[in-house]
């Protein structure tokens, strides 16, 4: 019962309820941070102070995203996705499953090889949306389909955002173990076993497409502003130079691995090489605060959400609280320990952000149990990542209803959260328990 009574219990079933009953994402989030804090024992000016102290969390992230959404505008604008687009639709013809395995492959380029993320989303897949509708193709099963792309990359390849997750999981871990374990955590041994995790999600996606979503759904035909019908798919000037910018991003993040560094470089060639105007630059950059700004602040106060929970001392005490329930059973703790990260991290919705605030209590914590290094790394991997898929917070969930909802027919809650939480966070939960107990 005093588990239930926990701020980080609280928060997260308030902030789920919430969102659940439609309430805008970040109204929630900031209720339910002020509940947590409160129940904590915090005042109102500490709770706000925390909140504020914890928005630079995210804040590259947050920045990056603005940039992104910019590049997209750039993109939009020159009509390259345009083009895209309609390539992608005579590729497609009247075949959904090519049309989902396209999506499926640019969602995990989009986190590998060319990092802008969720950014291409709401400038692609609007002008799919009628050919969708022709399809009859239920979008809850293409919102699981982008959703996996932006997820299982970089959970099991070491490459891009892959890279950036692994270096996160595996400083956390060695910076939290002790010299006597003997532990030395390197990102080949976080690649040796995560493929476990993608593995499972396949399992989900699979699930969602052919079987949950698989029976036709109507749409109504709904023509899109800034959407035009062109026939012209020839690739101009312009055209080219943005496709040039798109590979200095690639190259650039892998030179300074910073993505809001990589956007700002593509974004100086298009401009430099005239792409865009220069009396259309600042209209670019209003477009792409219209596109991703929203999420941008999602992410900034995602990070003061989980400043606020981790000065409470709430997940420290839901973890120490939770001991006494494994009793030595392994089985038992990693089921635990999984269901604390969800909670966590569905209320933070980043999978990245949260790793450290886990990872002082879950190493100690496995390593007490009797866990493996291997295990460790899957269950720490698993338990950030439930924050991605389900989390009205999370990127991974905002980023598809950006696009699949432009004509106001998808709905992010139930639509998108809730056939993720089932098809992606259930397997995972599941994979991590049971590879926790081979490993």
């Amino acid at each position: 019962m005093e588990n239930l009574l926990n701020p980080v219990v609280i928060a997260v079933v308030l902030l789920c309820v919430l969102c659940l009953l439609k309430i805008n994402v970040l109204l929630s989030m900031l209720v339910s941070l002020f509940v947590a804090g409160l129940v904590g024992g915090m005042g109102i000016g500490a709770i706000k102070d925390s909140l504020l102290a914890g928005l630079g969390g995210n804040g590259e992230t947050a920045l990056a995203y603005i940039l992104l959404g910019t590049l997209a505008a750039c993109m939009a604008t020159t009509g390259i996705t345009e083009i895209l687009s309609k390539k992608i639709a005579k590729v497609v013809g009247g075949n959904k499953w090519v049309l989902l395995l396209t999506l499926l492959i640019i969602a995990c380029l989009s986190q590998n090889l060319i990092p802008i993320h969720i950014a291409y989303i709401p400038i692609l897949v609007p002008p799919l949306l009628a050919l969708m509708n022709k399809m009859k193709l239920d979008r809850r099963g293409v919102a699981c389909t982008i959703a996996f792309g932006h997820k299982a990359p970089y959970i099991a390849i070491p490459f891009g955002f892959g890279l950036i997750f692994m270096t996160i999981i595996r400083d956390n871990i060695n910076q939290n173990v002790k010299e006597d374990w003997g532990w030395n955590v390197t990102v080949g041994d976080i690649t040796a076993v995560n493929w476990i995790l993608a593995v499972a999600m396949l399992i989900g996606l699979a699930i969602a497409v052919f079987i949950t979503y698989r029976k036709p759904r109507e749409y109504k035909d709904i023509q899109l502003e800034g959407v035009k019908e062109t026939g012209d798919l020839t690739l101009k000037y312009e055209h080219w130079v943005v496709l040039a910018a798109l590979v200095v991003v690639v190259v650039a993040q892998f030179v300074w691995g910073s993505l809001p560094v990589a956007a700002l470089a593509g974004l100086l060639v298009i401009f430099v090489f005239g792409a865009i105007k220069p009396k259309d630059i600042d209209a670019q950059f209003q477009e792409g605060i219209k596109l991703m700004g929203f999420i941008a602040f999602v992410m900034l106060v995602a990070g003061g959400f989980a400043q606020v929970l981790k000065d409470t001392g709430a997940v420290e005490e839901l973890v120490n609280s939770s001991v006494n329930l494994m009793k030595g059973n392994t089985w038992v703790a990693a089921t635990v320990i999984t269901l604390i990260g969800l909670l966590v991290t569905m209320g933070i919705g980043t999978s990245f952000g949260t790793v450290p605030v886990l990872a002082v209590l879950y190493v100690p914590l496995c390593h007490k149990v009797g866990f493996s290094p291997a295990a460790t790394i899957v269950l720490m991997s698993a338990a950030a990542a439930l924050g991605d898929a389900g989390s009205p917070a999370s990127d991974t969930t905002l980023g598809p209803t950006s696009g699949l909802n432009a004509d106001g027919q998808h709905d992010h809650i139930w639509d998108t959260c809730v056939p993720t939480f089932l098809h992606f966070n259930i397997p995972l939960m599941i994979a991590a328990i049971i590879a926790a107990q081979i490993l």
